[in-house]
C-alpha cells in the first residue's frame, strides 16, 4: 500500500480536529446550530492554515444526516461519500486552471438543477482571485441571489485581487496564521499516534520553519523523518536536513559584527555555505534572532527563557549580546538583513 503524507493522512474530518481557527469553527457551528447558513462564503488567508479543510468540512456539517452540535457525525452515507470525494453534492472548483467565462457558465447551468440527496449543493472554489474578469462579471448574479439549496465558497490567499462586487455578496473569514506552539502541538499528536521518535526542540524549530502553516509543517516533518527513518529525530538531524544553522552560530556572527570583524564574518559564512546550509533559510533565522535580542532589549520580564523559546546557556548569551547593543543598531540589522532576504531569492551566486 503506498504511502500517504501526514498532512493527507491526518487532514482534519470534524470540527473538533480543526487547531489555530477556533474563532472560525465557532462561528461557523453557531450558524448551523441556529440553522442560519449563508448562500456565499470567502475564506482569505495564507497558504496551509485550512481553508479548504473548513469548507469540505462545513460541507459535510450542512448535509450530515445526524449533525452533533454543529459539526458533522462522519458515520451517515453522506458524510462518508462527501469524506470520499465522491459526493455530487460538493463540488471543487481548481480557480486557477478554470477561470475562464465558459468554466463559470458551466457552473451557472448546474446551479438549476437540485441536489439529487442531501440538502445543499457547495461549490468549493480555491484560488478564487485568479478568475478573469470575464469570469467574475458571469459569476455575480448567481453569487448574489443563488438557489436556496446552493452555497459557494471562495478560498484565496490574495485578498486585494478579489474585487469589492464579489467581496460584498460573501461572508468574510480571514484565516490566522498557526501559532509555532500550535503546530508543535498537532505534530507532537500525529508523531505519537505514528510511534516516531522527535525531540521536542527539533519539533519547535520545525513548526518555526514552517511560518505559521500547518500543512508546511507537517510536510517538513515528513521531509525530516524520512531521511532519518526509525531513528529519534533530533534537533540537529532537523538542522541538517533543512539547511539551517544552530543558534550558537548566530551568536558567533553578532560578536563579529560588534567587534568590526570582517575577515571574522566572512569565514563564518564560508563555513555555512561550504557546509552546504541555505543561505536564505540562514538569514531569516538570524532575523529571527536580532527579533529575540530586541524582545530582550525591550523586555525585563523574568520569564524571557520561555517566552523566547531558548536555553538558559542561550539566553546567557543573548542578554551578554543585548548589553553591548543599542535597540536602534538592532532595528538597523533587521533592515539590512530584510533587505537582504529580498535580494537572495532573485540571486544566482
Amino acid at each position: 500500500m503506498s504511502y500517504t503524507a501526514l498532512y493527507r493522512k491526518f487532514r482534519p474530518q470534524s470540527f473538533e480536529d480543526v487547531r489555530g481557527q477556533e474563532h472560525i469553527v465557532t462561528t461557523l457551528k453557531n450558524q448551523l446550530k441556529a440553522d442560519r447558513i449563508g448562500h456565499a462564503y470567502l475564506f482569505c488567508g495564507t497558504r496551509g492554515t485550512g481553508k479548504t479543510t473548513i469548507a469540505k468540512i462545513f460541507a459535510k456539517a450542512v448535509n450530515c444526516e445526524n449533525p452533533q452540535d454543529g459539526s458533522p457525525c462522519g458515520e451517515c452515507a453522506m458524510c462518508k461519500a462527501i469524506a470520499a470525494g465522491s459526493s455530487m453534492n460538493v463540488i471543487e472548483i481548481d480557480a486557477a486552471s478554470n477561470n475562464g467565462v465558459e468554466n463559470v457558465r458551466t457552473i451557472i447551468e448546474e446551479v438549476a438543477y437540485p441536489p439529487v440527496e442531501g440538502r445543499y449543493k457547495v461549490y468549493i472554489m480555491d484560488e478564487a482571485h485568479m478568475l478573469s474578469e470575464g469570469a467574475r462579471n458571469a459569476l455575480l448574479k448567481t453569487l448574489e441571489e443563488p438557489p436556496k439549496y446552493v452555497i459557494f465558497i471562495l478560498a484565496t490567499t490574495e485578498v486585494p485581487r478579489i474585487p469589492i462586487t464579489i467581496m460584498s455578496r460573501c461572508q468574510r473569514y480571514d484565516f490566522k496564521r498557526i501559532s509555532i506552539e500550535t503546530i508543535a502541538g498537532r505534530m507532537r499528536e500525529l508523531t505519537d499516534i505514528e510511534g516516531i521518535q522527535v525531540e521536542d526542540k527539533a519539533l519547535t524549530y520545525v513548526a518555526k520553519a514552517a511560518d505559521g502553516s500547518m500543512r508546511d509543517g507537517l510536510s517538513l516533518l515528513d521531509q525530516c523523518v524520512a531521511f532519518h527513518f526509525g531513528e529519534l529525530l533530533t534537533y540537529e538531524k532537523v538542522l541538517e536536513i533543512l539547511g539551517a544553522v544552530d543558534t550558537e552560530v548566530f551568536s558567533r556572527l553578532t560578536r563579529c559584527i560588534l567587534a568590526d570583524d570582517i575577515i571574522g564574518g566572512m569565514a563564518l559564512v564560508e563555513e555555512i555555505v561550504m557546509q552546504g546550509r541555505d543561505l536564505s533559510q540562514f538569514v531569516t533565522d538570524y532575523i529571527w534572532y536580532l527579533r529575540n535580542l530586541m524582545l530582550l532589549k525591550a523586555s525585563d520580564a523574568a520569564d524571557m527563557e520561555e517566552l523566547l523559546n531558548v536555553s538558559a546557556e542561550h539566553l546567557a548569551l543573548l542578554k551578554e549580546e543585548a548589553a553591548q547593543l543599542e535597540m536602534n543598531g538592532i532595528l538597523r540589522y533587521i533592515d539590512v538583513f530584510t533587505e537582504l532576504s529580498g535580494r537572495l531569492r532573485f540571486s544566482g551566486q
